[in-house]
């Protein structure tokens, strides 16, 4: 059932959620219409999001597939927003039967979604936890029954780190979780860019976000490199989403998502 057709008790249905905002973007339909209208204004000033959106997609899937095709079988998402299908657990398990997965929000409504959707699956479950109390998160007992940190891991930060502020310190919070992974685990991390994103449309991402439980926060690439501190780095490097496996066909966005894939030695 959609959630615009019912929400939890408590939960504010007329505050923006980047995850609804984000479901809505790419064409689902859990949000509700405070999420609608504020993607609404970004798409008027960038009616390319929705592409952006679809290029921050496929590259999560295509590294989701990259590394169950190196044999890793533990999947950490975290901000996983609303799996739009086909998501990771379906991607790596496509290669990997066996893969197990845990998917992560701050997000209420994401979490309520996401549990009913995977109660059935043993081996995939979603949790509520944010992303700046890591080791909260890690020792979550339903992660600690799933993920050994003793073998590697995919550890997904995907549209993550533009909702964490700099006092908040994210590249301190992402050496935290470096600290538990294993040797031979990879992190990919995508976020809004400063560099090359059209102003206005900018200004307008972060104006309607003021309001939200995490305002966004638009980083240079060469702040977004320094997330990848601790780890190898893999070729291109910190480029456009859309320089991963590059489509041709796809013209320019007027916003930029800055991404990257590492592996810890």
């Amino acid at each position: 059932m959609p959630i615009q057709d019912s929400a939890p008790s408590g939960v504010d249905t007329t505050q923006m959620s980047h995850a609804r905002a984000y479901d809505y973007v790419l064409g689902g339909k859990d949000n509700f219409a405070v999420d609608r209208e504020a993607a609404k204004q970004v798409i008027a000033l960038a009616p390319d999001l929705p592409a952006l959106g679809r290029a921050q997609r496929r590259f999560l899937l295509r590294v989701t597939q990259m590394c169950a095709d190196l044999g890793i079988k533990q999947f950490l998402d975290v901000g996983a927003g609303i799996p739009t299908a086909p998501n990771v657990h379906e991607t790596a398990r496509a290669i990997t039967p066996d893969a197990r997965v845990v998917y992560v929000d701050s997000d209420p409504i994401v979490f309520v979604h996401n549990r009913a959707l995977l109660a059935t699956d043993e081996n995939v479950v979603s949790i509520q936890a944010d992303v700046r109390r890591p080791d909260e998160l890690l020792d979550d007992p339903q992660v600690q029954q799933l993920i050994n940190f003793d073998e590697p891991v995919l550890l997904l930060f995907i549209g993550l780190f533009h909702l964490v502020t700099d006092a908040e310190d994210p590249a301190a919070l992402i050496a935290r979780f470096r600290e538990r992974l294993a040797p031979g685990s990879y992190v990919c991390i995508s976020q809004f860019c400063v560099d090359g994103s059209d102003p206005a449309a900018k200004a307008k991402l972060e104006e309607i976000s003021v309001n939200s439980p995490a305002p966004m926060t638009f980083r240079r690439r060469e702040e977004i490199e320094r997330f990848f501190e601790g780890f190898e780095l893999l070729s291109p490097g910190v480029v456009d989403v859309q320089e991963w496996w590059p489509d041709e066909t796809a013209p320019p966005t007027m916003l930029k998502v800055a991404a990257g894939v590492a592996r810890k030695r």
